[in-house]
């Protein structure tokens, strides 16, 4: 599987430039990484519920994405994408089609952790071939910056406000990667657009996988973490050495960490960097900081053990 750079700058891009999202944004930027490891000469249809991503892509009249797409609502763009999958399987047994084509959902936090989970858990469990993205940037960052279930513990967000009574979310973020891995489908990842041959390389496995494909893709907002948009990949980059978010991937069963972190970070140097935690540096907010570190640490054990590596002493 080749990742050199100027045969991957000669593909031709399927989200072209010229769309309304933020400068900075982490969620073009993961869009680009992962069609980058599609394979050649095939027929690709994408699907992508409400978010960010949609609104800011296919403002009537025009359109960036140079493929068949589908939009559909918040909640079913695994089950939308499910019965163009089952028709397609039906027409090439017919004889009517003989093109191959590829299947795959972006969609975000909200639409994957929270208002989606539904009908993607229905998707993987009925085996449908097809690649799941969720580009991950921890709130409903389209409707205003909501908390999700993937919003880190003691984040700011419009309805996890800090103030005397509140340090923000008092809630884990849920492990959705974790969750689609034990659906036991062939093809399961977690990547951040910080390291691009990293998530090449697992988009091409997703597509390569007879059935099922999740891949859970960190990309940094930086109107929601409140951070300067030129430091989207430096802030996604922390997350991975601060071991916030783990590189790995689960193929067939089978766990496997892809990045290694030799020099760990603590995660005040990435929380430092985002104003939507700006407020658990002030005084009295010292156990939130000390739990919250504690609850990274031990999620990152659990992480070695299931890979099969060395456990780390605390």
């Amino acid at each position: 599987m080749p990742t050199k750079l100027r045969n991957l700058v000669q593909k031709e891009e399927m989200l072209s430039g010229g769309h309304r999202l933020c400068a900075g944004c982490g969620a073009s930027v993961a869009v680009r990484q992962v069609l980058l490891g599609a394979p050649d000469n095939i027929q690709m249809v994408i699907g992508n519920p409400t978010g960010c991503l949609e609104v800011s892509t296919t403002i009537y009249p025009y359109t960036s994405w140079n493929t068949s797409f589908i939009h559909s609502a918040f909640e079913n763009a695994a089950s939308t994408m499910s019965g163009v999958e089952a028709a397609y399987q039906s027409m090439k047994a017919q004889g009517k089609i003989d093109e191959d084509y590829r299947f795959v959902v972006f969609a975000g936090d909200g639409g994957t952790y929270d208002i989606g989970f539904q009908a993607l858990s229905g998707a993987l469990e009925r085996g449908h071939k097809m690649v799941y993205v969720c580009y991950n940037n921890e709130a409903y960052m389209n409707t205003g910056i909501q908390r999700s279930g993937a919003t880190l513990r003691g984040s700011w967000t419009t309805t996890s406000p800090h103030g005397k009574e509140s340090f923000g979310k008092k809630e884990n973020r849920k492990d959705m990667t974790l969750i689609a891995a034990a659906h036991n489908i062939p093809y399961v990842a977690q990547a951040s657009i910080s390291h691009w041959k990293d998530l090449i390389r697992k988009s091409r496995k997703a597509f390569e996988a007879d059935g099922p494909a999740f891949i859970n893709v960190l990309s940094p907002c930086h109107r929601g973490w409140r951070y300067p948009p030129e430091k989207t990949v430096e802030v996604a980059k922390l997350a991975v050495q601060s071991c916030i978010w783990p590189l790995y991937e689960v193929e067939n069963g089978k766990w496997k960490l892809t990045t290694k972190v030799r020099y760990k970070e603590s995660i005040e140097e990435y929380m430092r960097m985002q104003g939507r935690f700006a407020h658990l540096f002030k005084p009295g907010n010292e156990e939130v900081l000390a739990d919250l570190q504690q609850y990274i640490d031990r999620e990152w054990q659990k992480l070695l053990e299931r890979c099969g590596e060395e456990i780390e002493d605390l």
